[in-house]
């Protein structure tokens, strides 16, 4: 075995012992997800023969680098959050696909509200949000209490893991130096088949999961009224509430204008000077996700906030921005890890030892992704954990789409909600499940769905582009 071999090696037990010790520390300790990429980071640069003050300054140079791609999109993205939060345009989407869409339709309205709407607001809060429609919808349309809020949680989880500005995949596009408007287009891509995958299991088996806790407990989760009476309460409080166009222009601007940007970046790319130079600066400037998520959250703060005082108003957006401190940490300290991992050349070996491999480089990123999420719970420490560690490595290898690659870390970590999973907890309490087995096929199952139907979709995605 000659010297190179050797170093190689070491570097792979370092790494994979780095990584031991960050999932250890993470679901075992006090040592929080940042400090431990962090010490992750520095243990696979010294395994790999780095000099201890280069592995420190690759940890600083890549932090820095990942949160100046991205730190400002998530700080702004979760200021126009909380207004949409606060304001009740979220509510104001939800009774609007309601209506539309008409009675029998309620779950796929409400699916449809959570895919737009947890674009921007964190899944969380969304789902507390929209909770109490959910439980006036199952009284007042005899539909399954469990349908509609598994239905809805559905759809809220499923772009909350693939949709930038959503904290996850922004840290992944960041990490993988992908366009953010390409991966906002293939995340709703990739997750809308997943949606429809998760509303159609709420469909069918939220009525028997009800049926079974009531049958186990003697629980009746779903007391049912008159249609017509929710149409009455939803006309009292939706006069409460912003006009629909307002309420969701905050969101579909940014989109639009970042889409605009790619578009027209790719014309100029494969047919240059079809478009006139000054439209194409003009729309790199507010298409570019900062300038367009800024002009989303003027728009949120002078249409929806504008009942407000001033000081109600920078209030709610300093709370988005206190949620987002530690979201803008782990991002960073991800993009430290995969830093060192590319300074060191361990993302270079791993590459050449994976191209061998009878798998599709693809999968690599969303297995990480899976197993990390697994074992940890948490989506987002997952997403970065995939990205760090995978996108050095893709980086090494030949024609690797980045942004499906990102979108595999992102998606990856749809995988089996469970007991180490914030939102798994929320999804069940607020609808009132208690028993474990009852939680698993009310949430665990969905998910696991969602993430089988999205591996599908990337592997075909990726077979095609």
């Amino acid at each position: 075995m000659n010297g190179l071999e050797a170093s190689e090696i070491g570097a792979l037990v370092g790494l994979t012992a780095a990584v031991a010790l960050l999932i250890f520390f993470v679901i075992r300790t006090k040592i929080h997800a940042v400090l431990a990429l962090v010490i992750a980071a520095s243990i696979a640069g010294l395994a790999a023969g780095m000099a201890p003050d280069a592995v420190i300054q690759a940890i600083t140079t890549s932090f820095g680098s990942t949160l100046g791609t991205i730190g400002l999109v998530i700080g702004m993205g979760v200021m126009m959050g909380r207004i949409l939060e606060v304001s009740g345009a979220a509510e104001k989407l939800a009774y609007s696909l309601i209506r539309v869409l008409g009675k029998g339709k309620e779950e796929w309205a409400l699916a449809g509200a959570g895919f737009v709407i947890s674009i921007p607001i964190f899944v969380d809060s969304a789902f507390v949000i929209l909770q109490p429609l959910v439980r006036s919808l199952a009284r007042t349309s005899r539909r399954s209490i469990l349908t509609l809020g598994i239905a809805l949680a559905g759809g809220l989880v499923v772009t909350h893991h693939a949709v930038p500005p959503t904290p996850g995949p922004l840290g992944a596009a960041g990490i993988f130096d992908v366009n953010v408007g390409e991966m906002i287009l293939w995340g709703l891509i990739l997750s809308f088949p997943a949606m429809i995958a998760v509303t159609l299991y709420a469909k069918v088996m939220g009525p028997k999961i009800e049926a079974m806790i009531e049958r186990d407990t003697g629980e009746r989760l779903s007391p049912a009224e008159a249609f017509g009476e929710f149409q009455e309460r939803a006309a009292v409080r939706e006069r409460e509430l912003p006009g629909l166009f307002i309420s969701i222009l905050p969101i579909l601007l940014p989109i639009v204008l970042i889409f605009l940007n790619t578009f027209s970046a790719t014309m100029v790319e494969n047919n240059e000077g079809a478009l006139p130079a000054g439209l194409v600066s003009t729309l790199a400037f507010i298409g570019n996700p900062v300038i367009a998520l800024l002009l989303g959250v003027l728009v949120a703060i002078y249409g929806l906030a504008r009942n407000q005082s001033r000081q109600e108003t920078l209030d709610d957006m300093e709370f988005g921005v206190q949620s987002a401190g530690i979201i803008l940490l782990v991002t960073g300290a991800g993009g430290a890890l995969g830093g060192v991992l590319r300074e060191s050349g361990t993302a270079e070996s791993i590459g050449q030892a994976v191209a061998g491999l009878p798998l599709p480089t693809i999968l690599i990123p969303f297995v990480i992704a899976t197993i990390v999420r697994l074992i940890q719970g948490s989506g987002t420490v997952a997403i970065i954990t995939s990205a760090s560690i995978s996108a050095p490595i893709l980086a090494a290898m030949p024609d690797v789409n980045m942004v499906l690659a990102a979108q595999a870390a992102a998606l990856g970590s749809l995988f089996f909600g469970y007991f180490n999973d914030s939102f798994f907890w929320v999804v069940n309490r607020m609808l009132g499940i208690k028993n474990a087995k009852h939680q698993i096929l009310a949430w665990s199952i969905p998910t696991t769905i969602a993430w089988a139907t999205t591996l599908v979709a990337l592997l075909i995605a990726n077979a095609l582009v």
